[in-house]
């Protein structure tokens, strides 16, 4: 039988007075608003500051303070000033550099770690904290002593250092609805990043996603912006310590960011970095609560964020940065940029942009624009385009918070208390914290008969990519951006789901075998299925709708419960997905999102104890509505016509004799609505809408079925198997031909962003045989538009050494050819081979460039 049946929980109602009572209160109330918060006319409206509610800034002025940064500004030349307003990364200055420009901050962004080794040793972190520290505060020639800061995202713990505690994404967080705990993951953060000589993150990110298709819903406690709204203080205050403390901001506090303001996570089509058409009461109600309660609870960092409102970009926005942020919200810190934000707005670029500042920006975040922003800027001070009041006050601003830090009684990174205390990496207090928050996290969907909790006596058989996988439970921002590429070794102070279960059910008495395909030697009494999203991060794991589509979790599931097999299927992922499928092929079915390093946090809840108690009930609520359908429309509590499968706020709890019927597979998109713009092979098999075809002498064959073989004779394309049955597909070339990607329907792909974002596209391959010519891949971008890159090196070299990965920088491919256009790619792959060529190759896709994509030969 289809069941339509919707699950509530029990926070939906309070969620809806919520959303009542925020508009209510406000000076203006929600009048011509669409029910999903966006404007219902066509005109453009405008930001009235007076419609936003009126606070105080929440820290007075220490008139110390004031006086040291006012007789510092007194000394410093324009050189000085405009320095210390820029921050560069790491990957593209040097000590000497900081020293020589007077720049105010360094940051390492996801993917420049100390000598671009995003697995080095927490030491090497410390080393270089030093030498920036000591080349900015080196006044020999007479210059003021003001230090350098040094920023990271600690998004989930210190993510971007091999061996700290990985805490689970806020989307995690926000289901478990215990703000309190917040408090203790910042201060372990603070901690751990004080361990390798750092002094700010770029955390914590308190958007209110309400379209769950942007690329960074797992980076949001909530689509209700109250909830959010009551996580932002505990975090915060965890990592800067209380307002007016002696320690705040300082001993085991540090300086924290609040992120991206304002909009973010409401952008058309959940497009990352896109437009927010929310009416100026949406964009209030919505989006600004949660910065109302961070201010007013100290936060002293705000960063300005990637999307436009109705057009206008926020790093440009003075009516937001200036006369809302500060005259209303009383904000009295400094605002940062996002990594080269300045240069999208209308007219700047990332090495000229003086219209940011003007507008309210205080520190332009320039990782590789730095030095050419750096004079410019110069230029426009000295000309009077930036006028030096403003450039005074941005600086004064900076100089405040490194005053309140005690930068300037400080002692280099490595002679701090905490410094060079690696143990405190990933210890045992911090791991028992992280453990616990993801054992609160996990929300049971689906417990039909009750099949939960488990008895650890029985055979249990773990199955699934996710099972054994710490990097793909941890999700994007962990060691890289993407979170890609990380293997269990790199965390020594975390376990996988399946070492958990391992444990659990082992000193239980009972016995575990781990398959990833799901084939086992012995019937297991039940099985246990850990699938779901590979990681990403920002704009990269953007979708177009919300069907969860590797279908390799569910063959798994499907085949087990063909044999009468009992299964869990536990589901990783950065947001709620269409998975009816999965959820019907299951028994019990935990929704665990991106749980972290912690993966021993499963069995915990999953498992009975060895004298049959319940050892942990499960206490996650959704903080996110669950779709019953792929199309990726907004849906959120309160919305008119919320029609979810499963309503913010539910989650099963042991006690809850709770059945979810059959529920119906039509995803309710098209083929052609499940456009993949990264995803194009996966497991040996065109990933739909993208078709798999083999060009021979002018005439397309497309890929089909196991054996296909080109109109010519040329070509033959053989699904073959590598892991699992037939995942991925020999192609054997008996003469010259083309292999191609191409969209059913001709689509166009933008990878401009990619490309100016380092992305690379990925091959995953093995080498069979050689041919005697020139093997070559590429794009195409129309029928006369394409570039060629010579990969026949690389393959000679992998010949014979079973599976490879090899990636091409987008940017090459620019590179190659002057007339190629990667905003307007038709086929995101051309791979043209000789006779004698064999490849196997199970995927293609984009990819993060961790410093291992090439130009080919």
């Amino acid at each position: 039988m289809q069941q339509s049946k919707q699950y509530h929980g029990s926070g939906q109602l309070s969620a809806m007075l919520t959303l009542a009572l925020a508009c209510s209160l406000a000076l203006v109330g929600c009048a011509g608003q669409a029910p999903d918060g966006s404007s219902q006319g066509a005109e453009k409206p405008l930001i009235q500051p007076q419609n936003w509610p009126l606070q105080s800034a929440p820290i007075a002025r220490n008139q110390q303070i004031e006086d040291k940064i006012n007789a510092l500004l007194s000394q410093m030349t324009p050189e000085q000033k405009v320095g210390q307003i820029i921050q560069a990364d790491i990957a593209s200055v040097t000590p000497q550099q900081v020293r020589d420009y007077y720049l105010g901050s360094v940051l390492n962004g996801g993917n420049s770690a100390p000598g671009r080794d995003n697995r080095v040793g927490a030491a090497a972190w410390l080393q270089l904290a030093d030498a920036f520290w000591q080349a900015s505060t080196d006044t020999s020639d007479g210059r003021p002593y003001i230090p350098v800061i040094w920023g990271t995202d600690a998004v989930h713990g210190h993510s971007n250092v091999k061996g700290a505690t990985i805490f689970p994404h806020n989307i995690g967080l926000g289901a478990m609805r215990e703000p309190q705990l917040l408090h203790a993951i910042g201060r372990a953060t603070a901690i751990e990043m004080q361990v390798t000589g750092l002094d700010w993150t770029f955390a914590p990110t308190i958007a209110v996603a309400r379209d769950d298709r942007w690329g960074r819903t797992y980076e949001s406690y909530s689509e209700d912006p109250a909830l959010v709204a009551s996580y932002a203080p505990h975090i915060l205050q965890g990592i800067q310590g209380m307002p007016g403390a002696a320690d705040f901001l300082r001993g085991e506090h540090m300086l924290a960011t609040v992120k991206h303001f304002l909009g973010d996570g409401g952008t058309v089509g959940g497009k990352d970095q896109g437009d927010n058409i929310d009416t100026e009461a949406g964009l209030r109600d919505i989006h600004a609560p949660p910065y109302y309660s961070a201010i007013k609870a100290g936060a002293r960092v705000v960063m300005a964020s990637y999307n436009s409102w109705h057009g206008d970009k926020m790093h440009g926005f003075a009516p937001m940065l200036t006369d809302v942020l500060v005259h209303r919200m009383g904000f009295d810190g400094f605002v940062v940029g996002d990594w080269n934000g300045h240069g999208q707005i209308s007219g700047c670029t990332p090495t000229d942009c003086a219209a940011s500042v003007i507008a309210g920006l205080d520190m332009y975040m320039a990782p590789d624009s730095w030095q050419a922003l750096y004079a410019n800027t110069l230029a426009q001070v000295k000309d009077g385009r930036l006028p030096m009041a403003r450039l005074d006050e941005a600086v004064l601003r900076i100089l405040r918070i490194k005053a309140e830090m005690g930068l300037f009684e400080q002692v280099k990174p490595s002679e701090r208390p905490l410094a060079g205390r690696y143990e405190l990496l990933g210890n045992a207090q911090h791991r028992a914290l992280a453990r616990e928050a993801a054992r609160k996290s996990l929300v049971l969907l689906k417990n039909n008969q009750q099949l939960l909790p488990l008895n650890t006596t029985g055979r249990v058989l773990v199955a699934g990519d996710g099972a054994d996988n710490i990097g793909k439970q941890s999700g994007g921002w962990t060691l890289s951006w993407q979170g890609s590429g990380n293997a269990n070794s790199d965390f020594p102070n975390g376990d996988s789901i399946y070492a958990g279960i391992l444990q659990t059910v082992t000193a239980g008495g009972g016995s575990v075998e781990l398959s990833e395909n799901g084939r086992y030697s012995q019937r297991p009494d039940v099985a246990i299925v850990v699938f779901g999203e590979e990681p990403y991060a920002e704009f990269i794991g953007d979708r177009s709708h919300l069907a969860f589509d590797d279908n390799r979790g569910l063959q798994i599931l499907t085949q087990l419960k063909s044999q009468g097999i009992p299964t869990v299927a536990v589901f990783l992922s950065g947001r709620p997905l269409w998975v009816n499928p999965e959820l019907n092929q299951s028994d019990a079915f935990v929704a665990a999102f991106l749980p972290g390093s912690e993966g021993g946090a499963v069995a915990d809840v999953l498992f009975r104890s060895p004298s049959g108690a319940v050892r942990h009930d499960f206490q996650g609520k959704l903080s996110f509505s669950w779709p019953d359908n792929a199309k990726g429309e907004p849906l959120n509590v309160g919305d008119a016509g919320y029609k979810p499968l499963f309503a913010y706020g539910y989650g099963l709890r042991y006690s809850d004799n709770t059945t979810v019927g059959q529920l119906h597979e039509n995803a309710g998109i098209s083929a052609d609505q499940m456009l993949n713009a990264s995803r194009y092979l996966h497991a040996g098999k065109a990933v739909t809408p993208w078709q798999l075809q083999l060009l021979d002498q002018g005439q397309i064959t497309r890929v089909t079925d196991a054996l296909h073989t080109s109109a010519r004779g040329a070509l033959t394309a053989t699904a073959t198997d590598r892991l699992q049955q037939e995942d991925s597909v020999t192609l054997s070339f008996a003469q010259p031909g083309t292999v191609l990607l191409t969209h059913a329907d001709g689509v166009v792909l933008d990878l401009a962003r990619q490309s100016n974002g380092d992305m690379a596209l990925e091959l995953e391959y093995q080498v069979l045989a050689l041919s005697n010519s020139t093997t070559t891949l590429g794009m195409q971008c129309g029928d006369n538009c394409s570039a060629n890159i010579d990969i026949s090196g690389q393959l000679a070299q992998m010949q014979g050494k079973g599976w490879q990965s090899m990636k091409i920088a987008l940017r090459c491919f620019s590179e190659a050819d002057s007339t190629f256009d990667i905003s307007k790619v038709t086929r995101p792959m051309v791979l043209q081979g000789s006779a004698g060529l064999v490849l196997q190759l199970a995927n293609v896709r984009l990819a993060q460039n961790e410093g291992n994509a090439t130009c080919g030969n």
